[in-house]
């Protein structure tokens, strides 16, 4: 079984030590081992658990509530349904965002298209009377993604 010291994990995962150091005193790396001088070493099982931790973590849970998901999954099969049900409301939670950020990106795409066609004609007059037809169909599906035109 392979291990790595915490400075490894850390370039690996991208995470600074600060932040590995953070997650083993809240508990969230429970059976992790050191060695006779109290180094951590981390094993493959950890790193697996931090991929979990980050990707809970960016859909928005918070180290207590990631803590605990990682309880019930030392508790074995009778959390099944609790940590299911959990990745079930993470998974509408991010994709509701995802849904935001792409009208975001939509509004986003037009209005870079919209400043272009103004500053390449040198009035913002062109793409604001330019007629439906004339406007890319590409860029027209973002025109009403939120935005306005003269805005």
């Amino acid at each position: 079984m392979m291990q790595y010291s915490i400075g490894e994990v850390a370039s690996l995962a991208g995470i600074p030590i600060s932040t590995l150091r953070y997650y083993d005193r809240e508990g969230l790396f429970p059976n992790l081992e050191r060695s006779g001088g109290g180094i951590r070493r981390f094993t493959d099982k950890e790193i697996e658990t931090l991929g979990i931790i980050e990707c809970l973590k960016t859909s928005g849970l918070s180290i207590q509530e990631i803590k605990q998901f990682l309880d019930w999954c030392q508790e074995g099969d009778s959390s099944l349904q609790k940590r299911r049900e959990l990745f079930y409301e993470r998974l509408a939670v991010v994709t509701k965002q995802m849904e935001q950020l792409q009208k975001t990106m939509n509004t986003l795409r037009f209005k870079c298209w919209y400043y272009d066609t103004a500053l390449s004609a040198g009035t913002e007059e062109v793409p604001k009377n330019l007629p439906p037809e004339e406007i890319p169909a590409d860029i027209l599906r973002y025109r009403h993604s939120g935005c306005l035109n003269n805005v």
